[in-house]
């Protein structure tokens, strides 16, 4: 039974979807801060749809463009996610929120399991914020 395309993926369905091994993929979350799968207790990952489409789009640019790993660092610094990931996902399947802006509520008249699902997804974003907070701090350190 195929997973839904919204449904998060592990390290080794994302791998195998994006044509990398997992080492790399890991290797990857520690150069780039847009990189960041929700973990899980023990450190499990999971990559959400737009995650996979990052990871697709670092390797287009890495392997097939050229780029090295600070050039990809500077292209996201200057023209932000939403245009990295057309790397990715150049048909725009896949929505990004605008960086820094805080995730849309969940409507009250949602259904009993929604709110538990954007829940899980505020709690990833904060999740990949503190992991982005944690390695600025690192680094001024």
């Amino acid at each position: 039974m195929a997973k839904s395309p919204n449904a998060f993926r592990t390290i080794s369905e994302a791998a195998t979807e994006v044509g990398a091994p997992q080492h790399v993929l890991r290797f990857w979350e520690t150069k780039f801060v847009f990189l960041t799968p929700l973990k899980r207790a023990g450190g499990r990952r999971f990559y959400r749809p737009q995650d996979v489409v990052l990871l697709k789009a670092v390797k287009r640019l890495l392997h097939d463009e050229g780029l090295t790993i600070k050039g990809v660092q500077r292209l996201h610094k200057e023209q932000g996610l939403k245009r990295l990931a057309h790397y990715g996902d150049p048909e725009g399947a896949v929505t990004f929120e605008p960086e820094g802006a805080a995730p849309a509520a969940v409507p009250a008249s949602a259904a009993p399991g929604q709110s538990s699902i954007r829940l899980r997804q505020v709690l990833a974003e904060l999740e990949g914020t503190r992991a982005r907070l944690e390695a600025v701090l690192s680094r001024s350190a």
